[in-house]
């Protein structure tokens, strides 16, 4: 691990401690223009979503009914009852957006693998880049609103499911995330600079409770007037 890494870690809550636990379960609300051009408008309005923290697995509920929920691995993404029946299901996922646009409408089933692999990288990060197969490499530093903040480039491995294989992390001098840039590439939309903040405790770990995502141009302007999605964490367990 890079330096920058262990300090993100450690300023999380610490391996140790993460590694105390299987899962977390969050509660949160989502919006932004996203899902209305996905024709999913108010589809995570009001949801809770589990992630096992060391296997990338992923399931929000409920999903589209009260009894529905999601399960969503890099391998496959279903939509389930409480008790475990099959309701949809979609072998390898990702080949499921080919050719998509920002425009192009999606199914339930897009939806729940965008959703399920987009919120276990959130909740996950930093702690995952300890895995011997992720690569970080710490960037030059940028100042941001009079705020110096250290940048890690992290290449995520092929095992794991995520918005694009290279992804930078912006961390500030408490080593806490402030910033996440990234192209998801189901959307074909181009990079997006993803902030964080508002900040709380959960069992020990530190989780931003407020998230924003806004385009990112080509040299580097931030479209603050459009936000893409939003998402607003309202409590977290860790089990």
């Amino acid at each position: 691990m890079s330096d920058l890494t262990s300090t993100a870690i450690e300023a999380h809550g610490g391996l140790e401690r993460y590694n105390h636990f299987e899962s977390v379960t969050a509660h949160f609300r989502t919006g932004g223009a996203l899902w209305g051009l996905k024709e999913q408008a108010g589809v995570f309005q009001h949801a809770a979503v589990r992630v096992d923290l060391h296997r990338q697995h992923a399931s929000h509920y409920p999903f589209t009914a009260p009894r529905l929920r999601t399960s969503v691995t890099p391998e496959r993404v279903a939509i389930e009852s409480e008790s475990g029946e099959v309701k949809a299901e979609r072998l390898d996922p990702r080949a499921a957006f080919a050719g998509h646009t920002l425009e192009t409408p999606w199914d339930d089933l897009h939806v729940a693998y965008f959703a399920g692999y987009a919120m276990w990288t959130y909740l996950t990060a930093p702690f995952a880049f300890a895995a011997s197969d992720f690569r970080t490499e710490e960037l030059p530093s940028v100042s941001e609103n009079g705020q110096t903040l250290r940048r890690l480039k992290v290449t995520f491995p092929d095992r794991i499911a995520t918005h694009s294989r290279e992804q930078t992390f912006y961390f500030d001098q408490n080593g806490l995330l402030r910033r996440h840039d990234y192209t998801a590439d189901v959307l074909n939309a181009g990079p997006v600079a993803h902030f964080t903040s508002d900040y709380r405790e959960f069992d020990g770990i530190m989780l931003p409770t407020r998230r924003r995502v806004h385009p990112l141009a080509a040299d580097g302007t931030v479209n603050q007037e459009l936000e893409l999605v939003t998402i607003d964490i309202e409590s977290a367990l860790f089990l």
